[in-house]
């Protein structure tokens, strides 16, 4: 089903130019530099090609000969372009230039074997630079400590084409290889493969023809992922064949299915319009489309990313922040507002993989869900009525918070901070499929991430929005709980009734001593009041006694109004709190604090009673 939909997806953006797709026996390479050469082979400059963008430097994107450097750790020269070793036997490292002396010294055999029979002056002016080029003179171009390890191509001064761009050439290349990754190997590399040609049906597409025996071009910006790319699909150990099959004929995929779904995977992983497709959740690398052009699959994987503050990122794109609008209000209102979108969500279907890299060489799958549109928006809305809650700050403030938090602001509730940054390393990898799952699928939340949200609580003692969103879903949705998404004063669960009046004492605290404390009783005893009630409240009381006096008139009167009210279907004190209660605590203490701060200020009403 997932190969089956990448190569349906590569369908759709063959023709698109949004997607610059390669045909077969090309590919699209981050090429930094140019070696610019006079007709006679002389070299005349190391041109660096990148564009600025800011502060950094971008390498321009470019179809070549061939693809991505081809498996294996021996000497492979590619065709026409390559990186710094190949074409100048120049490696920054002092340990690795005796090795790039030697790919250089294999790039020139290989070129100079076939110069007669590509018989173009361009070529032959590239192999006489490669016969002549001395590699001590590329210390003599400080160019080059910049550019190291990055792919550069051939140039002849005066004309407006790369070397490998030119039709003859190209026209001499895919006739010589046939576009097939597998012939191109079997020539360029290492002669035929000694497993020899296979056919056989297709279990992707269903039909008869060439077998690929290795899944290629690799896979590229995957997180984790070493940078030359990494395999999806492959057999590598004798344990895991069987009938006489070798390397990936286990899992018979045609040669032209196996080309297009990874030109379709790669396209979205790292091509022009990936920000749209690719998005990162904790470890995982999540891709996202629709079988064709809508207005979610443009939006769905900022929103992701950014939740609801997307549109402050989308101010100056007018086009983006129209979808972006008609997106929200699809999530706000339902079926009714479906009008909006450019498309009818019933009848277009989506995709959703997950993939991560367990080791850099090899690329694991970790989900995948498809569906139609409309079940998509359907779950996405029932997802956030469930997390919805009071924010803690409201839109006319500096940072408010978002309207729909997004699947990485959740995640960032589970981990640690490291200088006010989430250590997002720490995140327990086994929840982020999960969430994603619930949130897209309408199935239960995570235990592990209601369990994750509960320690980082109990050791930061701070119930934030996001944290409060994550407990309420999961009260709602996992334990079928009536939650409200505001203070809810006719809730007589004890342990909602100790979160209120925890949030009263405190308050009361802060009143009367001022706002700055080196510590409240939050930050001493909220873990402990909200795991063994029974051990901590009477002390508290008492203190808060102490504190209540120091208060004045209408203030002190209401206060205690307010704690008598909380307390009174308190009939004792519990000894213990389980999870789930610990999270009413919370959303108690929550729903309270955010009482005492909405509207009219809380101190203000007092006075004026």
């Amino acid at each position: 089903m997932i190969l089956q939909s990448l190569t349906e997806a590569f369908e759709r953006f063959r023709d698109d130019p949004d997607y610059d797709i390669a045909p077969r026996g090309l590919s699209i390479q981050k090429i930094s530099f140019a070696i610019v050469l006079e007709p006679d082979g002389c070299l005349a400059e190391i041109q660096d090609i990148r564009a600025q963008e800011g502060k950094k430097r971008i390498p321009k994107r470019m179809k070549v000969l061939g693809v991505t450097k081809p498996s294996g750790s021996g000497l492979n020269p590619c065709f026409l372009w390559d990186n710094t070793a190949y074409l100048l036997g120049y490696a920054k490292d002092s340990d690795k230039r005796s090795r790039a002396l030697l790919e250089l010294k294999e790039a020139r055999q290989r070129y100079l074997a076939v110069e007669q029979e590509i018989h173009r002056p361009e070529f032959s002016a590239v192999c006489r630079f490669l016969r002549s080029w001395d590699p001590a003179k590329a210390g003599d171009h400080t160019i080059l400590e910049d550019l190291a390890g990055s792919f550069g191509v051939f140039q002849i001064r005066g004309q407006t084409r790369y070397v490998h761009e030119l039709p003859e050439i190209r026209q001499w290349w895919l006739a010589r290889t046939g576009g097939d990754e597998e012939r191109m190997k079997a020539w360029w590399e290492t002669g035929p493969s000694s497993d020899g040609e296979r056919a056989g049906w297709c279990s992707v597409t269903g039909q008869f023809g060439p077998l690929a025996r290795l899944h290629e071009p690799k896979v590229k910006g995957v997180k984790g992922q070493q940078s030359t790319g990494a395999t999806i699909a492959g057999f590598n150990m004798d344990s895991v064949e069987s009938y006489g099959w070798t390397q990936a004929f286990n899992a018979p995929v045609s040669k032209e299915a196996v080309f297009q779904y990874l030109t379709a995977l790669n396209a979205m992983l790292n091509g022009v319009g990936s920000e749209k497709h690719r998005l990162v959740v904790g470890s995982t690398t999540v891709v996202f489309w629709t079988d064709k052009p809508s207005t979610v699959e443009d939006v769905f994987a900022r929103f992701a990313r950014e939740g609801s503050t997307a549109l402050e990122q989308a101010a100056q794109d007018e086009a983006l922040l129209k979808k972006l609008q008609a997106f929200l209000k699809a999530l706000r209102r339902g079926e009714e507002t479906y009008g909006d979108l450019d498309e009818h969500p019933g009848r277009t279907n989506y995709c959703i993989l997950g993939l991560s890299a367990p080791t850099q060489a090899r690329i694991a799958l970790r989900f995948f869900y498809r569906g139609t549109l409309a079940d998509l928006l359907s779950n996405l809305r029932r997802h956030f009525d469930h997390v919805r809650v009071e924010p803690e700050f409201g839109p006319n403030t500096k940072h408010p918070d978002p309207e729909f938090p997004s699947v990485q602001q959740m995640l960032d509730e589970t981990c640690p901070r490291r200088a006010g940054r989430p250590d997002r390393d720490a995140i327990p990898p086994v929840i982020e499929g999960p969430l994603l799952e619930a949130i897209v699928t309408g199935k239960r939340y995570p235990d592990a991430l209601y369990q994750a949200v509960m320690r980082r609580l109990a050791a930061e003692h701070r119930v934030n929005y996001t944290k409060a969103c994550v407990i309420k879903g999961y009260l709602v949705r996992n334990l079928g709980k009536e939650v409200s998404m505001s203070l809810d004063e006719n809730r007589t669960d004890p342990a909602y009734r100790l979160g209120r009046l925890f949030a009263a004492l405190e308050k009361t605290q802060v009143d009367a001593l001022g706002r700055n404390l080196n510590s409240t009783i939050r930050d001493r005893y909220y873990g402990a009041a909200s795991a063994t009630p029974r051990a901590v409240f009477p002390r508290l009381l008492r203190t808060y006694q102490h504190h209540l006096a120091k208060l004045e008139g209408g203030r002190k009167v209401n206060r205690e109004k307010l704690v008598q009210e909380v307390l009174a279907p308190v009939r004792d004190f519990p000894a213990h709190l389980n999870l789930a209660d610990q999270g009413l605590f919370a959303l108690g203490y929550y729903h309270q604090m955010r009482a005492f701060f909405s509207g009219k200020d809380a101190e203000q009403q007092e006075t004026e009673n």
